[in-house]
């Protein structure tokens, strides 16, 4: 039996952790944070050394509950495919165990991508059929410990590009892999979030929320920054209903059915501060979704 409960709105705590690191005290301002804001879910990583039951007791302490995660890899040469294998093994296990029954699986980190992003910098196929296939094997893996792997588009990974998105999706197919889409990801790498959302509705088992300015959209910034670079100008990531997304469209192409998490992701808040950047988040939701709330 899953712990989600259908379409909560849940937290992700990066923007905390990312300048500040992951540490006991970092999460638990942005756990208290969320809780006073109104969150009832956040995404679910149990820190070295803690147990499932450990992380579990710990984030109920602020009224959460575990919500999708994710596991990533760069999948492509430069890995280590058995090392993979048993990272995802460990990983599905002990997402298992929080009573979780999907994740998120992505790519990140290929160099020229990172130097160049949204691009499909240094594009090969060689490495594309490489990354499909040791993603395939690790899906296998995820699914042997009953966890649904869900594609999450992510700029600066192999899987970057709508081309190669769907490469990927339509290789591995519906019952090896489902989808997981980032909004603001697969539009700054210049993909259309309805029309993919529409074209993989019946894969989709989780989806990041997060809105995009365009200043940096559709070649405006001529490649002059890098991914973190761009993502810390403040006018790349915005909170959902800031930026040019159109939300209403994205929300009415989910499946009627969707049982999973509307999961809050904005990687650099584009306000004064994380908490009022997740406040703005969260009240937007209460409204433009249909979710549990307090």
């Amino acid at each position: 039996m899953s712990a989600q409960r259908t379409n909560r709105v849940a937290a992700n705590p990066i923007p905390y952790w990312s300048a500040r690191g992951k540490t006991r005290e970092v999460f638990e301002e942005a756990f208290a944070d969320f809780q006073r804001i109104g969150f009832t879910a956040v995404k679910a990583d149990i820190p070295e050394g803690m147990t499932a039951d450990e992380y579990r007791t710990w984030i109920g302490g602020y009224g959460l509950a575990p919500s999708l995660s994710l596991f990533s890899s760069a999948f492509d040469e430069t890995v280590d495919l058995a090392e993979v294998l048993e990272a995802a093994k460990a990983f599905g296990a002990a997402q298992a165990s929080l009573g979780l029954d999907r994740t998120m699986i992505s790519s990140m980190a290929v160099p020229a991508r990172m130097a160049t992003p949204a691009i499909g910098a240094d594009f090969s196929q060689e490495r594309l059929d490489l990354a499909i296939e040791n993603a395939g094997r690790t899906c296998e893996v995820l699914l042997a410990e009953g966890i649904r792997p869900l594609h999450h588009s992510h700029v600066g990974g192999v899987f970057e590009t709508e081309h190669e998105i769907r490469s990927l999706l339509d290789t591995l197919g519906p019952d090896l892999i489902g989808f997981g889409p980032d909004t603001g990801h697969l539009r700054w790498a210049g993909a259309d979030p309805v029309a993919m959302i529409t074209d993989y509705r019946d894969r989709v088992g989780g989806i990041h929320i997060k809105d995009v300015y365009a200043d940096h959209l559709d070649g405006a910034a001529d490649g002059a920054l890098s991914y973190h670079e761009t993502s810390q100008t403040k006018r790349l990531w915005a909170e959902p209903g800031l930026g040019v997304l159109d939300f209403d469209a994205i929300v009415a192409a989910m499946p009627a059915d969707y049982d999973g998490d509307y999961m809050i992701e904005v990687d650099f808040p584009s306000v004064e501060s994380v908490y009022e950047s997740h406040r703005l988040s969260y009240e937007w939701a209460s409204h433009a979704l249909d979710v549990a709330t307090r």
